[in-house]
């Protein structure tokens, strides 16, 4: 019978899976609407992350010792995991429409020429006031017009949610209004704007 931990580790890692699956469609959308290779480039390193991920999670599941009876309900946590690894696979083939630039969808064409959105990847340094606030209190929305879609932090990638801490050196993968970009950068960077 597997331990406590292993059980508690098997969970972590499905979720880590789901979440992270979920995060790669939704950036993958977003680099087709607004035709952007930076978060193309995202979803395709997030692709390699989920296959070693899934590779680790059933090793796991696998080497857990559970009972014949128990083997039975985890083949069901088997077959999510490769569920969410095909998840993973789709999200980057429709970054990869644009990260090998093919000629986009005539509709598609006139969606990205009216989109006013923006993307932009910009790391927080130590100067920046975001450090150390959860994303509720560090009101990024409100001050820049952008939305923090995902933050890589290190070899993680995170889904943000209020309660989320802000860390030094972590990148912001942030959507919104291109007029917003300059403000977000002033507020990860600590950096004031250049006078003209």
């Amino acid at each position: 019978m597997p331990s406590k931990e292993q059980i508690e580790k098997i969970v972590e890692m499905l979720t880590e899976l789901k979440n992270t699956s979920e995060l790669m469609m939704d950036l993958a959308y977003s680099s087709i609407l607004l035709n952007n290779r930076e978060l193309a480039e995202e979803v395709e390193q997030l692709e390699e992350h989920v296959d070693e991920l899934h590779t680790e999670f059933e090793l796991l599941v696998l080497s857990s010792g559970f009972k014949r009876q128990e083997s039975k309900n985890f083949l069901g946590l088997i077959r999510i995991g490769v569920v969410t690894e095909k998840i993973a696979d789709a999200a980057a083939e429709i970054a990869e429409v644009v990260l090998r630039q093919l000629e986009p969808h005539p509709v598609l064409k006139l969606v990205i020429e009216e989109a006013e959105e923006t993307v932009l990847r910009i790391q927080v340094s130590e100067n920046s006031s975001l450090v150390n606030k959860t994303m509720r209190e560090a009101r990024i929305p409100e001050k820049t017009g952008m939305w923090v879609l995902a933050i890589r932090r290190g070899n993680r990638w995170i889904r943000p949610k209020p309660h989320t801490r802000i860390h030094v050196g972590d990148i912001l993968i942030a959507a919104g209004y291109a007029e917003g970009e300059e403000d977000l950068k002033q507020l990860a960077t600590g950096k004031s704007p250049e006078r003209r």
